[in-house]
């Protein structure tokens, strides 16, 4: 790709850490990959690091500049939606190429019985009415949205450990993908689980539970995608980015 180029990719996510470990061995590439810092020991990838929010926008514009970062890479989570709009303003104001990274989002297939929502809220809103014994794989920093639902009884699982508010009747489970479908099927009868709430993260490493749920005939609520800046162009993963960054810096 000719002179070195630095690429930031704001990450997190295994299409980031993919991304990254592929583009850290090319000499003509600094690669730095920013990570949020929700997550007490995340998986780091290959190249540069670093932690930590930009401080909005104009943070972020800043740290390009100062950085002088060739392109930008927007490969976080489906549901990180303020540093994507944050994103594609910085990148605007600096005049870096962007592109975002985005995982398809998962489509209920014959026999599931999927209810779409588009909020946390309103996943609480029509759960009492599925089931009784809910398994919540939305992440622990929306659990508030359902701590008032004391009829229910939740196993929550996350990565590191929920803070309240949160659900009374609740089981902790900490653990990370990739899950196994033999696992998942395990988990929904051990605790005699009738309801499961996700979000429409897409991605495999993640998606063994809709199958167990489909099997068992359990409902799942499936909160939506929040909507993305448009006018940004978009990879379905790491071969489409790594094309576009070949577009952008053609060898001579």
């Amino acid at each position: 790709m000719g002179a070195e180029r630095h690429i930031l990719i704001l990450g997190g996510t295994t299409e980031a850490r993919r991304l990254a470990g592929e583009l850290a061995g090319d000499p003509g590439l600094r690669v730095t990959t920013s990570l949020a810092g929700r997550v007490a020991q995340p998986r780091l990838p290959a190249g540069e690091v670093r932690v930590g929010g930009f401080g909005g926008p104009e943070g972020l514009a800043r740290w390009l500049r100062e950085q002088q970062v060739d392109a930008l890479i927007d490969a976080t989570h489906p549901f990180a939606g303020t540093i994507s709009f944050n994103a594609a303003e910085a990148a605007a104001a600096v005049r870096v190429p962007l592109l975002a990274v985005r995982r398809p989002g998962w489509e209920p297939g014959p026999g599931d019985r999927w209810h779409p929502v588009t909020s946390l809220a309103e996943a609480a809103g029509v759960l009492p009415a599925l089931g009784e014994r809910a398994f919540l794989t939305t992440g622990r920093m929306g659990l508030a949205a359902f701590a008032h639902l004391e009829d229910m009884w939740f196993l929550v699982r996350s990565v590191d450990a929920p803070e309240p508010p949160a659900p009374p009747r609740m089981e902790v489970v900490l653990d990370r993908g990739p899950f196994t479908l033999d696992g998942e099927r395990e988990l929904l009868r051990r605790h005699r689980i009738d309801v499961l709430v996700t979000k429409d993260s897409g991605a495999a490493a993640t998606a063994a539970k809709l199958t167990a749920a489909r099997e068992a005939g359990i409902p799942v609520v499936v909160v939506r995608r929040p909507p993305a800046p448009e006018g940004v162009p978009t990879a379905a993963g790491p071969a489409e980015a790594r094309e576009w960054l070949r577009r952008q810096f053609p060898s001579p």
